[in-house]
């Protein structure tokens, strides 16, 4: 199923993330540094990187790490994941779109993309194999790059 990514107010970088008209998701994101909350259901993650402008990011729940993305090169708009043992790639489909794809190995097996071209609602196909508190983590580090091409 496809995700609708909505943007909780029309100039937040804050979003509600939904399945076929039910909620699953709220994603919060920090307005000062590359953190995040997300809560699924009553469950808070955090979502934060470990440096400043450096270090990987970071999904974590009650002190655990669920998953850690890193970007091989400051100049890619890139993110190579790790969760369980395995590892997908995030990157931008195309220099002049938004639009980001999830990449295991060199096969495409998901999709971001935002539903036009100035706003921030969005749409969002998953691999449902992967647990929902990742792929929502895959859908923050999205918007933090959406976020980060908007202020440059």
């Amino acid at each position: 199923m496809v995700l609708q990514i909505v943007p909780t107010h029309w100039y937040s970088w804050d979003f509600t993330v939904t399945e076929e008209s039910r909620p699953v998701a709220d994603i919060t994101t920090s307005w000062w540094g590359e953190k995040g909350a997300l809560t699924i259901d009553d469950t808070t993650y955090r979502m934060y990187r470990e440096a400043l402008m450096s270090g990987a990011f970071v999904l974590e729940r009650a002190g655990s790490v669920v998953a850690r993305a890193e970007k091989p090169s400051v100049f890619r708009r890139q993110f190579v994941i790790r969760h369980a043992g395995r590892e997908y790639t995030l990157c931008h489909k195309s220099l002049f779109r938004r639009a980001f794809v999830l990449l295991d190995g060199s096969r495409q097996v998901g999709s971001l993309a935002p539903k036009g071209t100035f706003t921030r609602e969005a749409a969002a196909d998953l691999p449902h194999d992967l647990p929902l508190p990742v792929r929502m983590f895959i859908v923050w580090l999205t918007v933090i790059s959406w976020r980060r091409e908007q202020n440059s």
